[in-house]
């Protein structure tokens, strides 16, 4: 399905963007980095992540998903992935006064790397579970459905400005590990598993899926 072969190869950029935003704010802390750089790191992730593919996985997969696939669009993994959305964009609004701020007290050093390390791993978190369940699921979901492929769309041209930023940001302050973030696949990726979402099986398998898999475990 090209709509999920974008969003998967737009994840991969992003992800590296943010790695770019952690070395930024460290380079900062450090005194060190271009603080206008700090308005092209806010660029990227309103225009490219947030307005061009946030946007793409709301109103054209997770509606798709809701309408065409029947799948619950009140719980389940799609309000936990769109509430996962507004929750990062309200992190960006914190960040948005300081990355390009004199930062010279303790108490905005602070918040600025709080919200930096935030913001990343949250995203990161949410892209592994977008990429090894919403997206591998959702289209074998609306494949059931006779679904087999969803529009996608060309980036606007601020959003594609956006895009050549993060690329240039990338050279400029390369990526940087973070070795403490816990990644991984599965729901157990998603921020929201165990809080406002139990789960693939339980908020989306279907009897027949139970009974497939009880089958299973009694042949093994």
């Amino acid at each position: 399905m090209q709509l999920i072969e974008d969003l998967r190869a737009e994840h991969d950029l992003i992800e590296q963007v943010l790695g770019s935003l952690r070395a930024f704010v460290a380079a900062r802390l450090g005194g060190q980095g271009d603080p206008a750089d700090g308005a092209r790191f806010m660029a990227f992730f309103r225009r490219f992540a947030g307005d061009f593919h946030h946007d793409k996985e709301e109103q054209v997969l997770f509606r798709a998903l809701a309408e065409r696939a029947e799948l619950p669009p009140d719980r389940g993994p799609i309000p936990a992935l769109t509430d996962q959305h507004r929750r990062m964009a309200g992190l960006l609004d914190g960040l948005e006064g300081l990355l390009g701020a004199p930062l010279s007290s303790a108490e905005d050093r602070k918040r600025v790397e709080e919200l930096a390390v935030d913001y990343s791993r949250s995203l990161w978190r949410h892209i592994d579970a977008e990429n090894s369940v919403m997206f591998p699921e959702g289209e074998e979901r609306l494949r059931r459905f006779h679904v087999r492929d969803l529009p996608s769309r060309p980036p606007t041209e601020a959003e594609a400005a956006a895009r050549e930023t993060g690329l240039a940001l990338l050279a400029a302050y390369p990526p940087l590990h973070d070795a403490e973030v816990h990644r991984g696949d599965g729901c157990i990726a998603c921020p929201s598993f165990g809080t406002t979402c139990e789960g693939l099986e339980v908020e989306w398998w279907t009897d027949l899926e139970w009974e497939e898999m009880w089958e299973r475990r009694q042949d093994e």
